[in-house]
C-alpha cells in the first residue's frame, strides 16, 4: 500500500507541474486554461497508473499500440475516461480499437476511414477521428512518422464527414524530425494552425487540434492547440525496451 501512495503522490507532483506549465503557456498566448485539454500518454505504464491517475482528476488518457490499449482499457472501464488511440494504426487493428476507443488521432489514408467506418458499425459506436498531418511530408507521401501530407488533407477529411459511425473532429500533428519544420516546433505547429482554418473554412466543427508533447507542450498552446498529448512529463521516464 505504501508504493501505491508512494507512486500517487509522484504522479500528483508531476501533474501539478504539467498543470502549471499549461497554465502559464495559456497566461503568455492570451488564452482560457479550459481551451485545452491535457490528455495523459500512459503506453508501457500499467492500468494500476491509470487508475491513479483517474483518482486524481485525469479524464483523457492515451495509447499508442492497440495490444497494450485494449486490456488496460478493459480493466479501467468503470473509470470516467476519454480514450485516445493515437498511435500509427494497421486497418487489421481497426475493430479492437473501435470498441474502446473514443477519439483516434491517426488517421492518415483513405483505407482507413473505410475500415474504421466498418468497425464503428460493428460495434455501434461513433468515433471522433483526427487527420494526422505530416508535415514533414512532400505532396502525396506519407510521414515518418505516421500521418498524411497537408495536400492530401482536404480529401481525407470529406472522406471522413462522409463515413457512417465517424466524426471528423479536427487535425493532429507531431513535431517533425527532418524536413523543413526539425527542431522547430513553433513554426510546425503554426503550419498546422494554417491548415486547420482552412479545413474549419469547410468543416466548421473540426475544431479540435492535437498538437504537442512533454517537450513541446508550450509551443503548441502558443499556436492555437485545443489538446496537448503528455506522457513522461506525468508519467516519469519510460523504461529502455531492450
Amino acid at each position: 500500500m505504501t508504493d501505491l501512495t508512494a507512486r500517487q503522490a509522484e504522479l500528483a507532483a508531476n501533474l501539478a507541474r504539467v498543470e502549471e506549465r499549461i497554465q502559464s503557456a495559456c497566461d503568455a498566448a492570451g488564452r482560457r486554461r479550459e481551451d485545452v485539454t491535457l490528455i495523459v500518454v500512459t503506453k508501457t505504464y500499467p492500468a494500476e497508473d491509470v487508475r491513479l491517475l483517474s483518482g486524481l482528476g485525469v479524464r483523457d488518457v492515451a495509447e499508442n499500440r492497440d495490444q497494450d490499449a485494449a486490456p488496460k482499457a478493459a480493466a479501467c472501464s468503470d473509470l470516467p475516461l476519454r480514450w485516445h488511440f493515437v498511435g500509427q494504426l494497421q486497418t487489421n487493428k481497426t475493430r479492437s480499437v473501435a470498441s474502446y476507443a473514443d477519439v483516434v488521432h491517426s488517421v492518415d489514408r483513405p483505407r482507413l476511414v473505410t475500415a474504421l467506418s466498418s468497425a464503428a458499425a460493428h460495434h455501434g459506436r461513433d468515433l471522433d477521428c483526427l487527420v494526422q498531418v505530416a508535415l514533414d511530408a512532400e505532396s502525396g507521401d506519407v510521414g515518418a512518422r505516421g500521418g498524411a501530407a497537408p495536400d492530401t488533407v482536404g480529401d481525407l477529411a470529406d472522406a471522413l464527414a462522409e463515413a457512417q459511425g465517424l466524426r471528423l473532429a479536427g487535425l493532429m500533428a507531431v513535431a517533425p524530425l527532418s524536413g523543413p519544420f526539425a527542431d522547430r516546433p513553433a513554426a510546425a505547429f503554426e503550419r498546422l494552425l494554417e491548415i486547420s482554418t482552412g479545413l474549419r473554412a469547410r468543416h466548421p466543427a473540426a475544431t479540435m487540434v492535437s498538437a504537442g508533447m512533454s517537450a513541446d507542450l508550450e509551443e503548441a498552446v502558443a499556436a492555437g492547440a485545443t489538446h496537448v498529448r503528455v506522457g513522461s512529463a506525468v508519467l516519469g521516464e519510460r523504461p529502455r525496451l531492450g
